[in-house]
């Protein structure tokens, strides 16, 4: 037994040592991993009970931040070019071996030593997102603290820097380590909406096996401020089941969803969960989340993840750095068009596009890319304005602009500044407290005429005399709105009284698993599935169905493998299509 120990002792010992170790499990981490948890939880250095405050707020990765964190060691061509992008923008922390061999590396590569903050610090890993802290405020936008997981990976070194950063920072930190409070978590799988919803694969249930949904989420809840913690199922050909993969948060309401081509690699099951998400939750306007879908590339030798040796490319795992986007290029054929998708939905951001399948340093080989190796601390001094954007409005009515603004400090003035040509400048409409509850400011435009193109942007100054715009890169981003004639009536004809069952996905199924329908009146729907003897094992659906399109989604992993039938019933009509559950 003791040479045992030994052994794990070893093991474990050449691993901290490693600097360029993968994104997921390196050889022998999986058999250190118990131990190494047991000996996390058993930690008492810092403060493990819950932050004493109310209002917690995470922030959300398009606020502004105060700087961004890096870790020196492998990948230094990608490490290099985010410093020059980001380095205009905010201070960048680097945690490093030697502070002088970094220096030269740059200067020799004619990056300015600017606006850099080096960390001496001793590490295993380049992977910051998952295992670096999270930005929380108390009541919203006041004492900004840092909020640890215990990382899912049995790296000791990467797994105390958040003590490090946050002490450089002079941030209180607060870990998730102690019973009953102790959570395994990984950065590359979480993502906020600065508004207390937070998304992640289903990754965070597995790893916490002791744990039950409900008590993960009283976790996140009491130490992040999570109210709505929406899970999806994992992806079957993502090995390490971070989020950020395929898809990103741009703004409260807008989601960066990756795509492939129809019935390709996990493009079934990302289609799935993504209607999952429409079918069940509002964003924090209590409005449907708006989809920006851009394209999952091959990879350089023409393979998707599911073709052996095929490497996991993806668009959405950029970086906000305040005014900036960065994020993962491959080549020209499908990086023009992620250009042309992030520039039409980044109002006024510098796109800022990184090779990570360059040969000296392809990152994305190791299932990882910008997200993957960058962290930020939020600013301590936030001032929020959360609006959702206006997308049309009538020639004929006042155009109301609200947004909820907040600063310690109190707000001193607020103002929407709109026009229909941004070379002949912006009229100001003042804003009012409408809500000193939620801390809603309203404005009025008055009507415009149909045809106008609309710009605008928000803009505030705190008490302190801090001054903060949203988009935040405004005047230069600014949002737009088309005015439209309102007097017109369509007359809306039904021709075809059926419903239609389209092909349910994915198909086979192992998790969660869409129906799609398209209903051309209202009336009643029975969506029952049989299994192959006709007998019925649950009704999934037995209702009035409105006219238009509905999802109806089963969870393929509560049933016995097999082949199952869907069938969809209305008062004259019965559809069927096979479903198989592996």
């Amino acid at each position: 037994m003791k040479k045992k120990y030994v052994i794990i002792f070893l093991l474990l010992t050449q691993i901290i040592i490693a600097q360029d170790l993968p994104i997921g499990f390196a050889p022998g981490e999986q058999e250190a991993m118990k131990n190494y948890l047991l000996q996390q939880k058993n930690s008492k250095t810092l403060i493990t009970t819950p932050p004493p405050h109310t209002k917690l707020r995470n922030a959300a990765e398009w606020e502004e931040i105060q700087t961004l964190n890096i870790t020196w060691t492998s990948y230094t061509p990608i490490l290099r070019q985010i410093i020059k992008a980001a380095q205009l923008q905010t201070k960048i922390t680097i945690l490093c071996s030697d502070s002088n061999i970094v220096k030269a590396n740059l200067t020799s590569n004619a990056i300015p030593l600017t606006n850099l903050k080096f960390i001496v610090t001793p590490f295993n890993s380049v992977w910051a997102r998952d295992y670096s802290g999270n930005s929380v405020y108390a009541n919203d936008v006041d004492s900004l603290f840092i909020v640890d997981w215990i990382y899912n990976r049995p790296r000791p070194l990467d797994d105390v820097t958040p003590i490090t950063i946050a002490n450089a920072w002079n941030l209180p930190i607060y870990e998730t380590k102690v019973a009953p409070n102790d959570l395994i978590h990984t950065g590359g799988n979480y993502m906020s909406d600065g508004f207390g919803t937070a998304f992640s694969s289903n990754l965070v249930i597995t790893e916490n096996p002791s744990k039950t949904v409900a008590q993960i989420d009283t976790i996140m809840k009491k130490f992040m401020g999570i109210n709505r913690y929406i899970k999806l199922p994992v992806l079957p050909y993502d090995g390490i089941h971070h989020i950020d993969m395929h898809m990103k948060l741009l703004d409260e309401e807008t989601l960066l969803w990756g795509q492939y081509p129809t019935g390709i690699a996990d493009g079934p099951q990302i289609e799935a969960n993504l209607q999952y998400i429409q079918s069940n939750f509002n964003s924090v306007f209590g409005t449907p989340y708006k989809i920006v879908r851009i394209p999952m590339p091959l990879d350089k030798n023409g393979k998707w993840p599911n073709q052996s040796g095929g490497w996991y490319c993806t668009f959405t795992n950029g970086i906000f750095v305040n005014k900036t986007y960065i994020f993962p290029t491959y080549y020209q054929q499908y990086d023009t068009t992620a250009f042309r998708i992030l520039k039409e939905n980044l109002f006024g951001y510098n796109v800022i596009g990184i090779d990570c399948d360059e040969p000296s340093s392809p990152i994305i080989s190791a299932s990882g890319a910008i997200h993957c190796i960058s962290h930020s601390i939020a600013n301590s001094n936030p001032l929020l304005i959360s609006h959702q954007k206006i997308t049309a409005a009538c020639d004929t009515s006042t155009i109301k602009i609200k947004a909820k603004i907040l600063h310690k400090t109190g707000i001193n003035t607020a103002n929407v500044y709109y026009t229909s040509d941004t070379l002949l400048g912006y009229t100001q409409a003042n804003m009012v407290l409408t809500n000193s509850i939620t801390n809603i400011y309203e404005a009025a435009i008055p009507p415009q005429i149909a045809g106008t193109k609309l710009y605008y942007y928000i803009e505030a100054n705190a008490n302190s005399g801090k001054t903060m715009q949203r988009p935040i890169t405004a005047p230069l981003g600014r949002y737009n709105f088309n005015i439209t004639g309102c007097n017109i009536t369509t007359n809306i004809k039904h021709t075809d009284f059926k419903l239609n069952l389209k092909s349910i996905y994915p198909n086979p199924a192992s998790a969660i698993t869409c129906v799609p329908l398209q209903n051309n009146i209202t009336q009643f729907v029975k969506v029952s599935v049989t299994d192959i003897l006709g007998k019925v094992i649950e009704v999934l659906y037995n209702d009035v169905l409105s006219a238009g399109e509905k999802n109806i989604f089963l969870i393929a992993d509560k049933y016995d493998k097999g082949v199952y039938f869907i069938t969809v019933e209305t008062q004259n009509t019965k559809q069927v299509q096979k479903l198989i559950i592996k």
